[in-house]
Order: C-alpha cells, then structure tokens, then sequence
C-alpha cells in the first residue's frame, strides 16, 4: 500500500498536482511508480465530498487533457530515443529484431493495445513509448490515445464520485477499495506473464528449492 493518505495528499495539491502526477505517470519513464488508477478513484471520491475543493466535470477534463499529453511525450521519446537502445544484433533484448516484432504487433493491434494499456498500471506507462520506438503511424496512435485517455479519466473519477456520494463514511473503505483496485488492474499483465512464462518460472522455482539443503542437513 502507498506509504501516505492519497486522499489528503490530493487534498494538497488540487487540481495542478493531480495534471502532474497523471502527466508524469502516462509519459515519462520513471513515473510508472506513480498512484494512476487509485489516484483517479479517489480524487472521484474527493470531489463527492468536498466539491468546493474539486468540480467534477473540471477533473475529468484537466485528466484527460493528463493522460493524452503524457502519452502522446512517450511516443516522442520512444520515437526520437528509444530505437538507439536497439543496436546490438548479439544482444537478447537490444536486438534490432525486437524493433521488428514490435512494429508489427502495433501494425495488427496497436490501437487495442494502447487503449488497454492505459488501464494496466506500469504497462500505461511504457506502452506509448515502446509504441513511438516501433514507429507506429502517429494519426493512429493519436486516436487510440485519446480515446483510451478520456475513457480512463471519466471512468474511474466518476466510479469514485459516484460510490463518495452513496456510500457513508467513505474514507473507512477507501484502503480496502484501493487495494483492490490495485490488484484488479495488475491481475491482466500478471495472468499473460503466466501464459507466456509459466515453465521458465515453475523451472526457476524448481531449480531454487533443488539447491536448498535439506532440513537434517547434509548426509554424513
């Protein structure tokens, strides 16, 4: 769980610190760390309770604009930067190749892709650049991002507004409801990790417990 009250720290910030950190955690590389899903729940929720703080319709909208600005600054910096990683043809994960299946997935699903992205934390944030270093066609990407942008900011704002109005005492649950909000959005990139890597990591974990001593020691 985060190591702060998200609520009071949107609280703090309001509306500009909210842009930034949508902004930062949709485009820049290092902001995947950063609260997305359970940020925008609970300025919903906020907004429910203290709307002399935050309006609703404005949060949606200052979110969204978020959300496609920093997408659309991961696909530059995937596009201008990101291609001069892949150079080594010896290497595993910095082989040309990889630039080559990349663009063709983008060509056959990119939309869907970004689209979906944005509601999987982490991957919302790498999507777009690794869409700008596979070069995919900027007007498509553009389209996809800001539907994807504006479907993830009315979304979740309006599901935390929503249950902030109906449900009394709101702040008790709120915890239990980011955690499991959490969870929700990781559980898609965890289950196709298992589909695609189950054996490597069944044959890791089997390696690892070979190599542990057993509990009477050693044979003597």
């Amino acid at each position: 769980m985060l190591p702060f009250d998200l609520a009071d720290l949107i609280k703090a910030v309001g509306y500009v610190g909210l842009f930034g950190i949508v902004f930062a955690e949709s485009g820049l590389f290092f902001g995947f760390f950063l609260p997305g899903d359970s940020l925008l729940f609970t300025a919903g929720s906020v907004a429910a309770r203290f709307p002399e703080l935050l309006n609703l319709p404005t949060m949606i909208v200052l979110l969204s604009i978020a959300a496609i600005a920093g997408d659309s600054v991961g696909y530059w910096s995937g596009e201008k930067f990101g291609r001069r990683l892949f150079t080594n043809e010896q290497s595993f994960w910095r082989n040309p190749k990889r630039l080559e299946a990349a663009h063709d997935f983008y060509e056959k699903h990119g939309g869907k892709a970004i689209v979906l992205a944005r509601f999987i934390p982490v991957v919302r944030t790498l999507a777009p650049i690794v869409a700008g270093m596979s070069s995919m066609r900027y007007r498509r990407f553009a389209a996809f991002n800001v539907l994807g942008g504006v479907l993830w900011a009315i979304g979740l704002t309006t599901a935390g507004y929503v249950l902030g109005r109906s449900v009394p005492d709101i702040d008790r649950y709120l915890l239990p409801i980011i955690a499991a909000i959490v969870v929700l959005s990781a559980l898609p990139t965890l289950i196709h990790v298992w589909r695609d890597y189950r054996h490597e990591i069944l044959g890791a974990a089997r390696r690892r417990v070979g190599r542990q001593p057993s509990a009477g020691g050693p044979d003597r």
